[in-house]
């Protein structure tokens, strides 16, 4: 003779599913609003980007005139962790992976003030390079080696 157990199944609802576009999904139309809106500010990407860049810079200058501190490396990572967010919004991929480097280089605040700063700087010369060339993506030839030689370097100093 067989025990069987009786099992229930409990269906979740799929709150996300609902937040998002209801039952049918999401909302096609909204997002190609979206992607309009976003494309009719293109033309301003250049300005913001050069914005970001400036304030990267002087976060880069505070580091050199009042030395590596807790508070100027935590500027300078927030700088960097700005432009790890937008590079790809604003049309230039390759800065996000570069700010992206810089920033695993100076995550950690308990090890970020021995970053050598010749890697710093590597890194913000490397990215204010990126758009003055116009080298948004990493298969191109000099940001492919770029993005490559500096992910190796911080990689190696984190080793250590």
């Amino acid at each position: 003779m067989t025990n069987k157990i009786a099992a229930e199944v409990i269906q979740v609802p799929n709150m996300l599913k609902l937040k998002v576009g209801g039952r049918g999904g999401i909302d096609m139309a909204a997002i190609a609003k979206a992607e309009a809106a976003l494309k009719s500010l293109s033309g301003n990407f250049a300005q913001w980007l050069n914005d970001e860049i400036v304030k990267l810079e002087a976060a880069r200058q505070d580091v050199r005139t009042q030395g590596m501190t807790a508070q100027t490396v935590e500027t300078l990572y927030l700088r960097a962790h700005d432009l790890k967010g937008l590079g790809a919004t604003y049309e230039f991929p390759l800065i996000t992976r570069l700010a992206g480097s810089l920033c695993k280089l100076i995550d950690d605040p308990a090890t970020r003030l021995a970053a050598p700063m010749f890697l710093v700087d590597a890194h913000i010369d490397a990215i204010k390079a990126c758009v003055r060339d116009d080298i948004k993506v990493d298969t191109h030839p000099v940001g492919k080696v770029l993005a490559s030689e500096l992910e190796a370097k911080v990689a190696e100093h984190l080793a250590n």
